[in-house]
């Protein structure tokens, strides 16, 4: 595999008090021709995170058409699951609606943050998503006891399923130590999900500890999965699976690493996959988490 990076795409750049930095986990919607509207999360003077788009052509990525005048998504109100921010995770087409999968955050005293997954829906092309439910749709539970990480979600043949990360342990360092694996759930609806804990996705080596923002694309008979692992800084890494639930790790394959000197040579994280007239691309963040923006690479050879 070798992707072959088309550049940075759109990195805020503080004019507006809710997108004051970060252009985070960015996610295509196909709008018509060649035009895709990007939605990502930014972040306000205060750190708390909204959902906001840019739209470009895929002739001319580089070059962005629109902007978001407001987010479409802002945090939610004091004391609930969302309150500190709201981070995109994916989102899923069904009929005339958009669902968005995101994460909520929290902020707590003994570790620095608590997340769930929360779902709003848009029933106007994504001008506006409202929440299905001021509480979380995936929250903590006995099976994921202490925090929920970014899910991605696929509606196949009547099926939902999810990836989503769960954190296993948190260090004595909970800024810096804490375990991050990846799991699965399925649902009838999209809203109620069967989790059974089992961990999907998992550290290959003693350095790897945090794995985030898994995007998964059926291709035939084969899942594939892009996802970001952490050890000194993010990479991104890639897996397949015949039935989405047992995965061989094939980092070594991704294609894409990277490019020293630029935005995104410390690290390069949060991938998401998509395709359009016969060719795929990805969306990825590089430097501090999307503070330095995303930008955009097109798969060559596979």
């Amino acid at each position: 595999m070798k992707w072959r990076k088309l550049g940075r795409v759109y990195c805020p750049t503080g004019e507006k008090e809710w997108m004051r930095t970060h252009a985070a986990n960015p996610v295509a919607d196909w709008i018509g021709g060649d035009v895709f509207r990007i939605y990502f999360s930014s972040r306000d003077s205060n750190n708390r995170s909204s959902v906001a788009w840019v739209e470009i052509d895929l002739r001319t990525p580089e070059k962005v058409l629109r902007v978001a005048e407001e987010p479409v998504l802002t945090p939610g109100t004091v004391g609930s699951f969302d309150d500190s921010g709201c981070s995109l995770g994916a989102i899923v087409r069904e009929g005339r609606q958009l669902l968005m999968y995101y994460l909520g955050w929290n902020l707590c005293v003994t570790v620095p943050w608590r997340n769930s997954i929360g779902l709003a829906v848009s029933n106007d092309h994504g001008g506006h998503f409202e929440r299905v439910s001021i509480a979380p749709i995936v929250d903590r539970s006995e099976v994921d006891p202490y925090s929920i990480s970014y899910p991605w979600v696929l509606h196949e043949a009547g099926e939902w399923r999810m990836w989503y990360g769960s954190i296993l342990q948190w260090g004595a360092n909970p800024q810096s130590e804490f375990v991050v694996m990846i799991k699965h759930a399925t649902s009838d609806d999209g809203r109620n999900w069967l989790r059974d804990g089992k961990v999907v996705l998992q550290p290959s080596s003693a350095t790897e500890y945090a794995f985030a923002r898994p995007c998964v694309v059926r291709d035939g008979d084969m899942y594939r999965m892009w996802y970001s692992y952490r050890g000194q800084a993010f990479r991104i890494g890639y897996a397949e699976s015949r039935d989405g639930t047992s995965w061989i790790r094939r980092d070594t394959e991704v294609g894409i690493e990277p490019s020293p000197g630029e935005w995104d040579g410390e690290s390069i994280e949060y991938p998401s996959i998509f395709d359009h007239q016969g060719r795929r691309y990805m969306l990825y963040n590089g430097n501090s988490y999307g503070r330095t923006g995303f930008g955009i690479a097109i798969l060559e050879s596979h």
